[in-house]
């Protein structure tokens, strides 16, 4: 029987992978966003525009590429027009998908581009399919 040995040349660069393919992405689904991510202004918890610290830091650390946000079923109901502005007229919603759970979008629109401007990666906002409209995402 015969011993097969394979050699990885690491100074032969024939292509490119493109640092996009390395993005992660975030999701409303349990605590991912609220007391994860986000934890609000006026949480006892270090934060920044109510993003944690130690998740700036950490996303920073890794060099995250892209970060894609609404992010899984919660995007075919998210309008993202419902996440900017002042925070106290924001448009609420019910998460029908994960847990029936009043969304506020005290983390929308804003909160997200703003995150991703402090971790220095390029924001990928998912377009809502579901509910939302070719006009919607366009705007």
């Amino acid at each position: 029987m015969k011993t097969l040995l394979a050699a990885v040349n690491t100074l032969d660069k024939r292509s490119h992978i493109n640092r996009e393919i390395y993005g992660h992405f975030s999701e409303h689904l349990g605590r991912c966003i609220y007391d994860g991510i986000f934890v609000g202004e006026n949480s006892p918890i270090p934060n920044t525009d109510g993003v944690r610290n130690d998740i700036i830091e950490a996303f920073k650390e890794i060099r995250m590429p892209v970060l894609r946000w609404p992010g899984g079923c919660f995007a075919d109901e998210y309008h993202w027009r419902d996440g900017i502005g002042e925070k106290s007229t924001r448009k609420k919603m019910v998460n029908t998908h994960w847990g029936g759970v009043t969304e506020d979008n005290s983390f929308g629109t804003n909160e997200f581009f703003n995150m991703c401007e402090k971790i220095g990666c390029e924001p990928y906002l998912c377009g809502n399919v579901g509910s939302g409209t070719v006009e919607e995402l366009a705007d």
